[in-house]
């Protein structure tokens, strides 16, 4: 019986000790990336502009290649929504909010499943040169209490997705 209450105080005493760290913790999260791509800026924008073409370099998609897709709308548009549903990558939706021709792309990402969330994905293109373009990826969000507790494994994890993913894109648009 003492073995009983001793692990159920230390269950007790960790579930506490994570809401009370989950009270610090922070709440949001904005992560940048970036890389240069040696193609002109509107190659690398038209490519990016058509969000079907995340099937290619998206480490997230690429995870789950027998997830189900949806599309509604016409791709590389405002409103244009792609949906996904599979074992690993879970379930949600991203639309394009904006487009600002040849520079930015905003989108929205509203997760269903392993956790309900929205976070902005933004991709912003810069030319450098007249072949050298830099595209700057930035994902946002917030997590609620107390799961914002994971927002700083979150960070590292999206960090090193979001340039495993940029690096597959470099390869894709300089060959």
């Amino acid at each position: 019986m003492n073995t009983i209450i001793i692990i159920l105080s230390v269950i007790v005493g960790l579930l506490i000790l994570f809401l009370i760290l989950a009270l610090f913790a922070k709440k949001e999260y904005n992560i940048h990336r970036e890389i240069t791509i040696h193609a002109t800026r509107d190659q690398v924008f038209n490519y990016l502009k058509q969000l079907k073409n995340q099937d290619h370099f998206n480490k997230w998609i690429m995870v789950d290649p027998d997830m189900q897709k949806t599309f509604k709308g016409t791709d590389g548009t405002v409103g244009f929504i792609y949906a996904w549903n599979g074992k690993k990558a879970g379930e949600g939706e991203q639309e394009i909010m904006a487009i600002a021709e040849g520079k930015s792309i905003e989108t929205e990402i509203r997760f269903v499943r392993p956790f309900v969330n929205t976070a902005n994905a933004d991709l912003h293109i810069e030319s450098i040169s007249e072949t050298e373009t830099k595209v700057i990826w930035r994902n946002a969000s917030q997590m609620k209490y107390p799961f914002n507790v994971m927002v700083s494994m979150l960070e590292k994890m999206l960090a090193k997705d979001m340039d495993t993913s940029l690096s597959n894109l470099k390869n894709i648009l300089e060959k």
